[in-house]
């Protein structure tokens, strides 16, 4: 069976997608009879904690360096901490491969780390995290920066044995780096279809404490970057309440733009039909959603959402929620057009309006696609039907090493 030791840039107790599908990958790798062990970088914020024992998993932490949040030295410190720090545990440990998580910086103290052990490397891309500095403002599209960081995870794909990708759209972009094609594998995003309950009864004190009404409504779960495009669900909504009178905008999270789409609100005279939870504790997030009689992921058309998938609209599908989401790449990968969902052309307003009333226009229709995204998760995007390529990448990765993989492996 493998051992295998796990690189993070930062996991739970954080809450984050990135942290969801670490957790899931390791619980199906236990799952399989592996033993993992997992360690994440000194971004994770721990202090001087050396290791911490969340749901059920030690995750080895890195403390933060002396130049920890400088300019360019503050991340070369990150690698050079995290490398010793992988050094300690493989020699405690004695695993036969390293799989570093994105970003970069792992990947390149993954690299200093197995080669002194003389051990394989897997490294996974989860995002271009160029791509996401330049949503957040820190940076842009051709700066010296964001070239900086790109040649890094290229170098990084280039030296390491294996590399996964969670979508099409990243795979492809690395091939046109030049990649071989039997390198690069997809794992891609999943749900643990079991923790999701289909078609759930609403709970209704929670609807009558936020004053929905009758509804429909239309909802949102996550964190409020430019991005995901919120604001123009809001500008949406005067178009739609013309059929449907009584619709709410339902937006739980928040995030850099939550202060911005508060007054874009109220600029648009749509304030009483929009609520804002703010942020609620994950185990809250179920009962939210039964409220919800669509979910509305209007991604902007960008680098970054038309190659990365988000976990979003599986976990919609997985609770029987209908998906309208804007046909950037990311979204195409997950969504049949009126199949498992609705798809609507990115950044229009009205494409996205009327789509909403066209999805809630035909109930028998609904049903129908509400089953077939469930069915679509359970088939082709539960964790272990996904996760069961990480076998023949691993394999891989220990041949092109000069080792062997393990007998028994399932």
């Amino acid at each position: 069976m493998y051992r295998v030791l796990h690189v993070f840039d930062h996991s739970l107790p954080l809450h984050s997608g990135y942290a969801f599908r670490s957790r899931a990958i390791l619980r199906e790798q236990a799952a399989r009879g592996w033993t993992t062990l997992q360690v994440t970088g000194a971004k994770q914020g721990s202090g001087a904690q050396r290791s911490e024992d969340v749901d059920g998993l030690t995750f080895h932490r890195t403390p933060p360096g002396r130049l920890m949040g400088l300019p360019w030295l503050g991340q070369l410190d990150v690698v050079r901490g995290l490398r010793r720090r992988l050094e300690e545990l493989i020699e405690a440990h004695r695993p036969q491969l390293l799989h570093a998580h994105s970003p970069a910086l792992n990947g390149l103290a993954a690299l200093g780390a197995a080669k002194r052990a003389r051990l394989p490397v897997v490294y996974e891309v989860r995002a271009f995290w160029e791509d996401a500095a330049v949503d957040l403002g820190t940076t842009s599209t051709g700066s010296l920066r964001y070239r900086l960081t790109r040649a890094m995870e290229t170098h990084v794909v280039r030296k390491v044995e294996q590399v996964v990708c969670i979508c099409d759209g990243l795979r492809d972009d690395l091939l046109e780096r030049g990649l071989p094609a039997d390198k690069v594998r997809v794992v891609g995003n999943a749900v643990d279809v079991s923790t999701f309950t289909f078609r759930a009864p609403r709970d209704e004190a929670l609807a009558a404490r936020l004053r929905l009404g009758d509804g429909p409504v239309l909802g949102f779960i996550g964190s409020f970057y430019a991005y995901e495009g919120i604001d123009l669900l809001l500008r949406a909504l005067p178009r739609i309440a013309v059929t449907h009178p009584g619709v709410r905008a339902l937006l739980v999270g928040g995030g850099p733009r939550e202060s911005a789409l508060h007054d874009l609100a109220r600029e648009l005279g749509v304030a009483d039909r929009v609520s804002f939870t703010g942020r609620v504790p994950h185990s809250e997030v179920s009962s939210y959603a039964t409220l919800v009689d669509a979910f509305v992921f209007a991604r902007q058309a960008i680098r970054l959402t038309d190659l990365v998938t988000p976990l979003k609209p599986l976990e919609a599908m997985a609770q029987g929620v209908l998906v309208v989401a804007s046909d950037v790449g990311g979204h195409r990968e997950l969504i049949r057009d009126r199949e498992t969902g609705f798809l609507f052309r990115a950044g229009d307003v009205a494409a996205l309006a009327s789509t909403v009333v066209d999805a809630l226009g035909d109930p028998a229709r609904c049903e129908r696609v509400r089953l077939a995204g469930r069915r679509f998760v359970e088939t082709e995007r539960s964790w272990p039907t996904t996760t069961a390529t990480y076998a023949d990448v691993y394999a891989d990765a220990l041949r092109a090493a000069g080792a062997v993989a393990p007998d028994g492996v399932a």
